[in-house]
């Protein structure tokens, strides 16, 4: 083949492969600084407390994500906002206090291993309320990582409270696949991006009242400050950008795997930040969710 049309199809396959290479490392960035968020959870949450750290993080965050909603504002005008502000509740103020909650007791692999349940909670939800099919595979897949939530919650760790993280984490989920389909279902349409942010302000507001009745009596230190910041900046502002681009561009399914890479980072991070290990309990927990998330993904 030779002359324009094979100049075309070297050039789009030229193009396709820079997509490829840029969607793998725009997911790996995610899996990164998702993992990495559970341990700046782990540093920040015993100085500010749950509800003030996530105040700081949500609020930074928006603040991360604003000119993209005053680009977007005319969208907006006659947006569902009691809607806009429930998703903001029940996907970002309640889960990430939970997780907040969590980290102040147990290591940071727990939470970020509960995490990957949201993708079979979003299956569960969908069938529970808007009788989706399931079918037996993804029933499996859920009862797997059922199983794998239960060893988890029975390693006793000296001085945590492995149970109470667990089930915090596993309610966070849950909360995460609720909105996913409430997002799905009522607020189609609007420009991601400056959506993920009116859900972030949403989420501030809320949380505003128990911040400020609930800050912390003793300063939080540099290092606590440092880690609060960068969950918001990082972890919340410049990863939602990235996540809503790439479902604009890959499509939800695709994106979603990136739920595999989150909990082998904040193993990864917790090891080397914090000096915590990997036990054997997790290691079987991790394979028994992360797989049935991925059967889950390979029936849909």
């Amino acid at each position: 083949m030779s002359g324009p049309v094979a100049r075309s199809t070297a050039t789009g396959t030229r193009v396709l492969a820079a997509g490829h290479w840029r969607t793998a490392l725009e997911l790996g960035f995610l899996g990164a600084v998702w993992g990495a968020s559970f341990i700046f959870m782990r540093i920040a949450a015993p100085e500010f407390g749950a509800v003030p750290l996530i105040e700081v993080r949500v609020l930074t965050g928006a603040l991360v994500l604003l000119p993209f909603l005053w680009l977007e504002r005319s969208a907006f005008v006659g947006a569902p906002w009691p809607k806009i502000a429930l998703i903001g509740v029940i996907n970002t103020a309640v889960p990430f206090t939970l997780f907040a909650w969590a980290a102040q007791r147990a290591p940071a692999g727990i939470g970020a291993i509960t995490n990957s349940m949201a993708v079979l909670f979003t299956a569960l939800v969908a069938f529970l309320f808007w009788r989706e099919r399931i079918g037996r595979v993804r029933l499996l897949a859920l009862c797997t990582g059922f199983a794998g939530v239960a060893v988890l919650a029975i390693k006793d760790v000296p001085g945590a409270d492995v149970a109470g993280a667990v089930a915090a984490g596993t309610a966070a989920a849950f909360l995460y696949g609720v909105a996913a389909n409430l997002i799905t279902r009522h607020l189609r349409g609007l420009p991601p991006i400056a959506l993920a942010c009116a859900t972030l302000i949403a989420a501030s507001l809320v949380l505003l009242p128990v911040t400020v009745a609930t800050w912390p009596a003793t300063p939080p230190s540099g290092g606590a400050w440092f880690a609060a910041i960068i969950l918001g900046v990082v972890c919340t502002g410049a990863a939602y950008a990235v996540f809503f681009r790439l479902i604009q561009r890959i499509g939800a399914p695709r994106t979603v795997t990136v739920t595999y890479l989150i909990p082998v980072f904040a193993v990864f991070w917790a090891w080397l930040a914090l000096g915590e290990p990997l036990t054997l309990p997790m290691a079987i927990a991790g394979a028994l969710i992360l797989g049935s998330v991925a059967i889950s993904q390979r029936a849909r």
